[in-house]
């Protein structure tokens, strides 16, 4: 079960197998059906996850009921509300399962002990973030200067074990653009190929 979540660890760190056991022994395995919450906005979360399988998606909803999209988790991502997680406050974010998917949860409470008690858990973390930082720094530079074709196309040259997975209008919530310029994209896109 937690062999995908050891694998990725090792990619960013040393860590004895004694260290890695323990740390992945804190995990739960959850199950989530398609279209279940696994955070709704207004709680606090109490979590950070691994995905072992599945796609979600994590959006934050308009006060006239639009979404918008932060961001998709796939296989071998991190999901939470880290902002909630950190401070304790009320989410102001949704994760909703886009497909039937396996994740596995540390709570809050044992990842702090297991910050304190491994270095390099807490480095790990660190790498992490840094990572998910450069990412939102660069999806919010080209959500303010590229033009939405070039940023689905992007999408699509990014994220393309994701996309496939996506409706247009899922695809429309995270890039900020309505369904309909989706299509118009994709039949213009088609057109060419």
């Amino acid at each position: 079960m937690t062999e995908p979540l050891k694998k990725h660890i090792r990619e960013y760190i040393n860590i004895s197998d004694e260290n890695l056991e323990k740390y992945c022994s804190a995990f739960n395995l959850r199950k989530i059906k398609k279209k279940e919450f696994l955070l709704k906005e207004g709680d606090i979360c109490e979590f950070e996850g691994f995905i072992l399988s599945g796609c979600f998606k994590v959006f934050h909803t308009h006060h006239n009921a639009a979404e918008q999209i932060l961001y998709f988790g796939i296989e071998n991502w991190w999901v939470s509300d880290i902002d909630s997680f950190i401070n304790r406050i009320p989410s102001k974010l949704n994760i909703q399962a886009l497909e039937d998917s396996e994740i596995l949860l540390i709570p809050k409470k044992d990842k702090e002990k297991l910050y304190a008690e491994m270095p390099e858990i807490e480095r790990l973390m660190r790498l992490k973030f840094q990572q998910s930082i450069i990412a939102l720094q660069r999806r919010i530079i080209d959500n303010l200067s590229k033009p939405s074709e070039e940023r689905y196309v992007e999408f699509l040259r990014d994220y393309p074990k994701t996309a496939h997975r996506l409706t247009n209008i899922q695809i429309a919530a995270y890039l900020g653009v309505t369904p309909e310029f989706i299509s118009r994209i994709r039949k213009k896109i088609v057109s060419k190929g």
